[in-house]
């Protein structure tokens, strides 16, 4: 029944609060999913990829959502020091870390009040499938004025690997864990700008690096194998001249990129488990110390200010811990539904066509 007293019929309903992070989308599943079984995050994930990926692309594919859709399914945490778990979900599958996304749950966690909004900083914990992050919400008058989290380490996997590209020849990347796995090359290698105007042949590039980095590197991470692959490329470029751009918050490290995610997108912001991949590199290479601010500009011109708080290691790799602060705003909230007769009960996109669903049908 919706509000002016119409009847619906529906299969399933989906209860969402929408928003975006410096530009991305973040879809916040608050209801009608129930807690997935599992005793840690990352058997959920597994569980849910198994036996409900097609709810993943019925809420991020089209008509629900779009090529470059995000979202977050919140569970009851298994980790006792957890204040929510999280579900990352997105048009490619199922994340185990999300730095944008983290920000908008963390966002929408305070001003919807599922979480007390505590002056000047309210602490939120989540549980997510790569560990447990640590989101500082400022809040000005109730409201989600900016977050900042704590991400898990990130480190070097590989430096220096040259790859053979379909459609661009030899190039060389490094791969860095940001709490996903990501090739990371300079533009300049690619032959391509940063602009939105570049959007296409980023795509087509960064894909082709993506592929050629997953079949030549084929990460693992050390501590789970669980977490593995390469499904994502930051094409990188100098920041402006003077390091911060002008931003009081920022000086001496500046940087721009466009991350590209399979199947063929671009992340709207700087990309939150991006830049700490970026940014371990950077301390890699003697670029960027402890305590550095590093604001990281997207391809739309939107940021994310970072800082290396510390090392430690991970596996005996040497990691440091990243921080990220960017703002999130609620754009909407509703009631997703699947009609009996919806011929797209999956959901599609018009360069793959229909998502499977296990019953042929909705439901």
């Amino acid at each position: 029944m919706t509000a002016d007293g119409a009847r619906v019929r529906a299969l399933r309903a989906v209860q969402v609060v929408d928003s975006h992070t410096e530009g991305m989308p973040t879809r916040v599943v608050t209801g009608g999913v129930g807690t997935l079984p599992g005793a840690t995050m990352l058997e959920r994930r597994a569980a849910f990829e198994a036996e409900q990926d097609h709810l993943r692309t019925l809420l991020m594919y089209e008509p629900r959502g779009h090529a470059a859709m995000s979202g977050a399914i919140l569970q009851p945490p298994t980790h006792p020091d957890a204040d929510a778990a999280v579900l990352f979900i997105e048009v490619s599958g199922c994340l185990a870390m999300c730095g944008h996304g983290t920000i908008g749950v963390a966002t929408v966690l305070v001003e919807t009040g599922m979480i007390a909004a505590v002056e000047p900083v309210t602490t939120v914990r989540l549980e997510v499938p790569a560990g447990l992050v640590t989101a500082e919400v400022e809040v000005v008058d109730g409201r989600a004025a900016a977050v900042t989290i704590t991400n898990v380490p990130s480190f070097v996997h590989a430096t220096d690997v040259a790859l053979a590209v379909d459609g661009v020849g030899e190039v060389v990347v490094d791969v860095a864990y940001g709490g996903n796995f990501y090739a990371v090359v300079p533009a300049e290698r690619l032959g391509v700008g940063l602009d939105p105007s570049d959007e296409a042949e980023l795509i087509r590039r960064g894909t082709a690096v993506i592929r050629a980095a997953d079949a030549a590197v084929a990460p693992v991470h050390p501590e789970d194998p669980r977490i593995r692959g390469i499904e994502h490329v930051v094409v990188t470029a100098p920041g402006d001249p003077g390091g911060s751009g002008g931003d009081p918050d920022a000086a001496g490290v500046d940087g721009r990129s466009a991350t590209v995610i399979h199947p063929g997108w671009i992340d709207r912001s700087p990309c939150g488990t991006g830049t700490s991949a970026r940014m371990a590199l950077l301390h890699h290479r003697g670029e960027l110390a402890l305590g550095t601010p590093y604001l990281h500009r997207s391809f739309i011109g939107s940021r994310f200010l970072g800082r290396l708080t510390g090392t430690t290691e991970v596996g005996g790799l040497p990691a440091v811990v990243p921080t990220i602060r960017g703002r999130a705003w609620i754009t909407g909230t509703g009631t997703l539904l699947l009609d009996p007769t919806d011929p797209f009960p999956a959901g599609f996109l018009p360069a793959l066509g229909p998502a499977p669903h296990p019953s042929g049908a909705g439901g």
